[in-house]
């Protein structure tokens, strides 16, 4: 693949997230769901090179991989800091003052991970693709951050942690406000919508997708 199709693959997965209605959180299945989607809009070039570059175990179902970068925060511990933004109590996002680690190391935030698992599948096809990355991780860690990005409370404030440290309470069950947003939104949806079943939310946001290019 040239690396101008794999920028428009990759530009594309960046569409389907934002195309997506604003009220899903992002845990398992909202993960899920994002790849689900994108993974049908790819062009056939595209979808060949995920096809090579997914796991054998997940039998070309890119939705199965969605939450790998969940599964392994505790084997990869350097990976934590890449799912999320810190910024200060401010309506606005800089690059270079907020996409930093605790210890002030600069790129280490989710769009800093974004920029660096991008670059890496661009080189898919030549040379530097079989010394220096494994391309399988670089693409399961592209779609999961991908995801984050778009979860509102994935780029928030510092002072509450994405909203950890605020209690709220889902209809009878008290949670912190991040995980609503990440897992209770989306099951409540999908038990009271779609008995329970992830296909069937994403039918329903596939008839409801519009692009405009």
């Amino acid at each position: 693949m040239g690396e101008c199709r794999m920028q428009k693959m990759l530009a594309f997965l960046s569409l389907m997230l934002v195309t997506l209605p604003p009220i899903y959180g992002w845990g398992t299945d909202g993960h899920s769901i994002i790849c689900k989607i994108a993974q049908t809009r790819l062009s056939e070039e595209a979808a060949d090179a995920v096809k090579q570059l997914l796991p054998k175990w997940a039998e070309d179902d890119l939705g199965s991989v969605c939450s790998w970068a969940d599964q392994v925060k505790f084997r990869y511990r350097w990976s934590s800091p890449l799912h999320f933004i810190n910024t200060p109590e401010a309506c606005s996002y800089q690059y270079k003052r907020d996409c930093k680690d605790e210890d002030g190391e600069a790129g280490r935030c989710v769009a800093g991970a974004i920029n660096n698992y991008t670059s890496q599948l661009l080189t898919y096809n030549s040379a530097a693709d079989k010394a220096e990355y494994n391309l399988t991780e670089s693409l399961l860690f592209l779609v999961h951050f991908m995801g984050d990005i778009h979860q509102p409370l994935h780029v928030g404030f510092a002072s509450d942690k994405g909203g950890n440290t605020i209690d709220v309470h889902w209809y009878k069950t008290k949670q912190v406000l991040h995980h609503v947003w990440d897992t209770n939104i989306i099951e409540t949806a999908e038990e009271r919508f779609y008995n329970s079943n992830v296909d069937g939310m994403v039918d329903a946001i596939q008839q409801n997708i519009t692009i405009c290019i």
